[in-house]
Parts: structure tokens; C-alpha cells; sequence
């Protein structure tokens, strides 16, 4: 083989796995759920989705089943792109309009909740695959009913905090809101809107503000799943975490292939500046958008809009190596009579 044919061949054997690198540069999913206050779905995981400690989570499991509770960070709608109210219907906010969380949706007052009070407090959203987006949250309005389905004029107007891109620490998004004053028993509703999809994700997190006055006394106190939870619930999740099925309402209904759905705890984002994440209260007392944090306050998982790009950048080199080594192996099998002949 003469030296240029070497070179060739090795030029061909390095671009292929920097090909391969585009094409494997995909995005992953985005999945989570409110920890701090306890949602519903991680309360009824942590309890354990076999054998629920509490009334309310033994019905839910009852009528969702217990997959419902190992996929507990997959409440969500694929193709949200920020129409919450128009596809999810009254009745069903806590389940996303998916009957796989119908459970979720049952109007009773004992449901595992957080204590909890008015003025500035910090949130946790555990993301088991953390991307770009904004969270905004809604608190119930006076006089809710927690013994009644759950509908959009039962949450206040205006979130009472709406932040974009928070700061990742330890495998949690963390940021915080400035709660109004209420009494008795309500609801928090997430809504996490990811801006690098259409996907969104929703919770609802029972809380108290001070006597349970319309609960019920044998309610229990939610508690957040630890990581051993987590690792040890993983196993039985179906979560894909590179791509999309369920039967949400704009969903094609295509099955969710098996993957074990691994915590990304552990790792923790640069400090970024003092009170970066501080809301300001407006006149209707939500907190006010946040400004983008940059990458350098995200994890990001997955690629952003340019990672088609690189994967087909990829796809071409590939192509292009591989038409050189067809040429070289094709111009090495030529009969030895068909060249020029040297003198």
C-alpha cells in the first residue's frame, strides 16, 4: 500500500467516530417533579407504589395502578407548547388529562401534605433529566374545597411565582416565590414549560397553612422519595428518557420503551450571583419572570436547536468517508493490466 492509500485509510477510520459523535448528539427528555412542597405522584412513590402507607395514595394506586407511581416523574404533555388550559380539562389538572394518573385527580381532603406559610420560600423540583424552561406556580384561591375535582377557577389568576431557567443543585431545579397569606388546606400547581420543546410537565402539592381546616385530621405529612428511593424505583420505571409515548391527550399513543430512569443527583451547578434567583413581588403579588440564567445556571442534558444540524454535519462526514474508502478498496482491486505501465 503506498503512503497515500495509508493516509486515506486513516483519514476514513477517524472521521467515522466523529460521525458517530454527531449522530449520537440527540436531545434527551425532560422529567421531574415537585419535591418541596411533596406532589401527590412523589408522595405516593416514596410511600411505595406496592404497599402505600396512606389512605389517599392506597386509592390512588387503586385506580391508576402502581406503574403510574414508578413513572412518577413523567406527568406530563408532549405537545403542551404553553396551551395548558385548552387541553387539559377541569377535573384532571393534577393528571395531566392522562387517565395512566387518573389517581391523582381524586377530590379527597387527606391527601399526604406539606406544612406551610405565607411570604418567600424556596422551591424544589427534582429533574431526573433537567432542560431549559420556565416554572410557574399557582396556589388555590380562598375557599377551595379539597373534597371537590380540581379546576383551572379554583387557582388564582396569576402564579404567584414565575421563574426561567433556575439554578440546578444536586440534581434539583431551586428557586423561590412569595406565597400569599391563606388558611387551612390548598393546592400548588406546577406547571414546568420546557422552551427547548413543546413538552410540559405538571404537579399538584398539597399544603397547609397552619390548622388543617379543610382536610382531614388522619391526613399524614408528604414526604419527598430520598435517592435511595429513586435508585431503587428506577429499575421499575418505563420512563424513556430519549424520546416519547404515553396517552396524553396530544400524544400519539405509542408505548414508552424500557430504560432505567437514573437519577442525576450529584451534581451541582457554579454559584451563580448573590440572590440571583430572588423574585420581585408585583402588584397582584406573583413574582416576576426571572431572567434567563444562561447555560451556566442549566444542566442541559440534551441538545438545543442546532443539534439536528450537528447530527446531520455528522451523517454527511460519515457518507463522505465512506465513499473514500469504496474509491480506495475499488482503485486497489484493479486489474494489474488495466493501469499505465511504467517504464
Amino acid at each position: 500500500m503506498t503512503a497515500r492509500r495509508r493516509t486515506t485509510g486513516i483519514v476514513v477510520l477517524g472521521v467515522a467516530p466523529l460521525a458517530l459523535i454527531g449522530l449520537a448528539a440527540v436531545p434527551a427528555a425532560a422529567h421531574g417533579s415537585m419535591t418541596d412542597p411533596v406532589s401527590r405522584v412523589s408522595a405516593c412513590f416514596a410511600e411505595g407504589p406496592e404497599s402505600p402507607k396512606s389512605a389517599a395514595c392506597k386509592a390512588a394506586v387503586a385506580s391508576s395502578g402502581t406503574q403510574a407511581f414508578y413513572d412518577w416523574n413523567e406527568v406530563n404533555i408532549a405537545n403542551a407548547a404553553g396551551n395548558h388550559k385548552s387541553i387539559i380539562p377541569d377535573g384532571k389538572l393534577c393528571s395531566a388529562g392522562r387517565d395512566k394518573y387518573k389517581g391523582l385527580d381524586l377530590p379527597r381532603g387527606d391527601w399526604p401534605s406539606s406544612p406551610f406559610t405565607a411570604g418567600n420560600r424556596t422551591f424544589t423540583y427534582k429533574a431526573t433529566a433537567p432542560h431549559k424552561g420556565s416554572f410557574e406556580l399557582y396556589v388555590t384561591k380562598d375557599g377551595y374545597d379539597a373534597g371537590q375535582p380540581l379546576k383551572w377557577s379554583d387557582l388564582e389568576d396569576k402564579p404567584f411565582a414565575k421563574v426561567t431557567d433556575p439554578k440546578l443543585v444536586n440534581g434539583a431545579y431551586v428557586f423561590d416565590g412569595i406565597v400569599p397569606a391563606k388558611s387551612g388546606r390548598h393546592l400548588i400547581y406546577s406547571i414546568w414549560q420546557r422552551s427547548d420543546s413543546p413538552e410540559a410537565f405538571y404537579t399538584c402539592s398539597d399544603v397547609v397553612f397552619g390548622a388543617d381546616n379543610g382536610g382531614s385530621a388522619a391526613a399524614p405529612e408528604a414526604s419527598a422519595p430520598s435517592e435511595a428511593d429513586v435508585e431503587e424505583g428506577a429499575s421499575k420505571s418505563t420512563v424513556d428518557h430519549n424520546g416519547h409515548g404515553g396517552d396524553g391527550p396530544d400524544e400519539a399513543g405509542e408505548p414508552e420503551s424500557k430504560t432505567a430512569a437514573k437519577d442525576a443527583g450529584g451534581y451541582e451547578e457554579p454559584a451563580g450571583e448573590p440572590g440571583a434567583n430572588a423574585p420581585e413581588a408585583n402588584e397582584a403579588g406573583a413574582a416576576e419572570p426571572q431572567p434567563a440564567g444562561g447555560s451556566e445556571n442549566l444542566a442541559e442534558t440534551g441538545g438545543d436547536s442546532t443539534t439536528p444540524y450537528i447530527a446531520a454535519g455528522g451523517a454527511a462526514i460519515l457518507a463522505a468517508g465512506a465513499a473514500v474508502m469504496f474509491g480506495t478498496v475499488r482503485r486497489k482491486a484493479q486489474p494489474a493490466g488495466g493501469g499505465r505501465h511504467s517504464r
